[in-house]
């Protein structure tokens, strides 16, 4: 891929570089050779004479881009605008398409050969990429949802400074779906649900889906579900050596403040930050579920202005250290 590079002007905001006025920001496509595929992102590179904190965004589940949209759930942009927001500070990002996602579909075609493991590898090969670049310095990891649990488990050998979870749960994901389900299937489904969430929990495929449970539990998506939930995200976020930010909002009907104080629990030292009103897609919305599922689909919502203003807080002390 031929790459185009082009330099935008912003204004930055003020607050955590009161020197600055204004920041040239280079956008650019990006890529990575994993060795088994080639996985293509998207880097925001403010102009600096000396190196520049750099975030690497970790998108949620599911086939979920860079810019955190999803076909199945809309668009919405709450990870693209996140990377601007940082960009208007002096820091630098990359957000990616994950292996099978978006333009980075061809690295793993085939769902059945996904795994939480490859994931991680994928999230620490970007990282060792981007701390040979002499214009990034510190490395902080962001994962959002899902990625939060795939940010916990890479930053120990991706030598990140820091992670943030946003929206991240605390559980193993089969206690989360089986909530989740309690609420919305009929006896009878909920039945069959928990006891194909017990054959893939021991790590068993079990092909026989009835067709109103097939988006969830279709066969060729169960080997990673099996490989998901083996992973505990308490105990992975617990392990972490380096800082932390959690961040939650109150109105998220996919994560509970509850797994954010179950993180904070896990590890102490780290920050909390709950927002009021904010939801699983980094929007203050009422909890009223058509005004929730519509804000998926809107890229036009601004985010959550305390959202921006407790990352960049974080990364600033960051730099205090």
């Amino acid at each position: 891929m031929m790459l185009r590079a082009f330099a935008l002007s912003l204004t930055l905001l003020t607050g955590l570089l009161p020197g600055f006025a204004q920041a040239t920001v280079l956008q650019r496509p990006i890529s990575l050779d994993t060795g088994s595929g080639e996985l293509f992102g998207s880097m925001l590179l403010p102009k600096s004479d000396t190196p520049v904190p750099v975030v690497l965004i970790i998108s949620g589940s599911g086939p979920t881009d860079r810019d955190g949209n999803n076909p199945e759930g809309g668009r919405n942009d709450s990870l693209k605008r996140l990377a601007w927001v940082l960009a208007r500070h002096n820091i630098a990002s990359v957000r990616y398409d994950k292996r099978g996602v978006a333009a980075s579909l061809a690295a793993t075609p085939d769902e059945r050969n996904l795994s939480v493991e490859a994931y991680v590898a994928d999230a620490v090969a970007w990282s060792h990429k981007l701390a040979a670049d002499p214009r990034l310095g510190p490395l902080i990891l962001l994962g959002h949802s899902e990625g939060a649990l795939i940010a916990s488990l890479a930053a120990p050998q991706a030598n990140a400074a820091a992670v943030i979870s946003v929206s991240g749960s605390a559980r193993p994901i089969d206690q989360v779906l089986r909530q989740q389900l309690g609420s919305r299937l009929p006896p009878a489904l909920m039945l069959r649900s928990n006891e194909l969430l017990d054959s893939l929990k021991a790590g068993r495929p079990d092909t026989d889906v009835p067709p109103q449970l097939h988006v969830i539990f279709r066969p060729s998506v169960q080997p990673y579900l099996i490989s998901l939930f083996r992973q505990d995200p308490a105990h992975a976020f617990a392990a972490l050596k380096m800082p932390a930010l959690i961040i939650q909002g109150s109105n998220d009907i996919q994560v509970s403040v509850d797994d954010a104080k179950r993180l904070k629990a896990a590890k102490p030292d780290a920050q909390l930050a709950l927002i009021e009103g904010m939801n699983h897609v980094m929007r203050i919305v009422p909890n009223d579920v058509k005004r929730q599922l519509a804000s998926y689909k809107d890229p036009n919502l601004p985010l959550a202005a305390e959202l921006g203003a407790h990352i960049l807080d974080f990364i600033g002390a960051l730099a205090a250290r």
